[in-house]
């Protein structure tokens, strides 16, 4: 399979964690076709330049995939259709960056191979779900007409940290959600999770969909602990002149299991530091002068 990347901006946390993502994969490069990693930062991966292909992505581009509804996570299913034109006879896998591999993929890439799309898990349908943004969303489009269906309270919201497409019919499904993505734009629908639900909807539609979580892990709900965690290993590479080689090595050795992959905060707790810090500001700093 082919496996994507986006990273996009100035913020070096989100490229660390795709650098820290390709190694986990690297292990088992027996699987893998060619990793990409479409960005405007590409001088964060010329470390990886021997494993991975670097696509760089300019504004213009950017502006073109989010379409004419200026929707930025567009650029998402873009990305995956201008992968599957250029090898059609590949799956391809997209992995957030705050994504990594954790178990011998053997078997997922075998059911990808045969038909099987996966994405990270399901949230459950949406005409179930119960934050206020899913219950106006399932308001917003129940019933949307998308030719040889309705968007129904079958239709189910997965979590797109990971969204991998077999080849028999990758192209249909990508252009399914387009169009789905174009339509929720077009009828401005809340806009937080449209590209997640029409991949959703577009993968039901056309293969069979299983969850990639017993292979794959997604900490976007605590992400300033993994950060801290990957930020060490990564300086600690630097410090000793470790080689990619062994880094792919040392993370066999990484506590995945230690770290929370979701850790909600009250809100309350956030409240109180925030007073804290206002009423107790830092004093006596010292910098240096001219």
């Amino acid at each position: 399979m082919n496996l994507l990347f986006l990273t996009f901006g100035p913020n070096i946390k989100n490229h660390y964690q795709a650098n820290f993502a390709i190694l986990s994969f690297l292990r088992y490069q027996q699987e893998l076709n060619t990793i990409y990693v479409f960005t405007d930062y590409p001088q964060y991966y010329e470390r990886l330049k021997e494993q991975v292909q670097v696509i760089t992505v300019t504004q213009e581009q950017l502006t073109a995939w989010e379409g004419p509804h200026q929707f930025f996570w567009r650029v998402k299913i873009k990305a995956i259709e201008q992968l599957i034109k250029e090898s059609p006879d590949q799956p391809v896998m997209y992995v957030d960056s705050d994504v990594f591999l954790y178990q011998n993929p053997q078997k997922l890439c075998s059911q990808l191979r045969n038909g099987t799309a996966f994405m990270h898990q399901p949230e459950g349908r949406l005409s179930e779900l119960p934050s206020k943004t899913e219950k106006r969303m399932w308001q917003q489009v129940q019933g949307m007409d998308l030719g040889r269906f309705k968007l129904n309270e079958h239709h189910q919201m997965w979590n797109a940290g990971v969204v991998a497409l077999p080849s028999q019919h990758n192209l249909a499904a990508v252009t399914l959600a387009l169009d789905i993505c174009d339509k929720m734009c077009a009828q401005q629908v809340t806009p937080r999770l449209i590209e997640q639900f029409a991949l959703s909807v577009a993968l039901q539609e056309t293969y069979s969909l299983r969850e990639a979580k017993p292979w794959l892990a997604h900490y976007w709900g605590n992400k300033d602990e993994w950060n801290e965690h990957i930020s060490q290993f990564f300086l600690e590479s630097h410090l000793k002149n470790f080689t990619v080689a062994q880094d792919v090595a040392r993370l066999q050795q990484f506590q995945y299991k230690s770290l929370a992959l979701i850790k909600r905060n009250k809100k309350t707790r956030a409240r109180l530091i925030q007073a804290v810090d206002m009423l107790f500001p830092p004093k006596n700093q010292v910098f240096i002068e001219d």
